[in-house]
């Protein structure tokens, strides 16, 4: 049963996992690039968001817009994206009981359009 709260997201193209992470004296780290993307996400949600993050159970629907016509995983881009609305969207990803990924026409420099519903 849904609790009728919706949020929508246009968020940039995320930077491949092998870009997002380094290992650094023997750690798992975010990169530059990941930690340039997390900022970057940051400043459009504060603008897109409309209140407090959902609590509780959510679905996330993900719409891959990739920015050319390259090969990629699509479950890629998953881990830079639900990070990016942790805090935001809802309290933790550990919340996400439904995930729908989608991989849609490409549009240029890509982005990911995002709804995150409670259920």
């Amino acid at each position: 049963m849904s609790n009728g709260q919706e949020s929508y997201f246009v968020l940039p193209y995320p930077p491949s996992v092998n870009q997002y992470w380094r290992q650094f004296n023997g750690r798992t780290i975010l990169s530059k690039a990941g930690r340039d993307y997390k900022h970057l996400v940051g400043l459009v949600l504060v603008r897109q968001a409309s209140g407090k993050p959902l609590v509780g159970r959510v679905a996330v629907s993900i719409v891959v817009h990739p920015p050319d016509r390259r090969r990629r995983d699509l479950d890629n881009t998953l881990k830079a994206v639900l990070d990016s609305l942790r805090g935001v969207a809802y309290e933790d990803d550990s919340q996400i009981e439904r995930l729908l990924v989608e991989r849609d026409g490409i549009i240029k420099n890509g982005k990911v359009l995002v709804k995150v519903r409670g259920i």
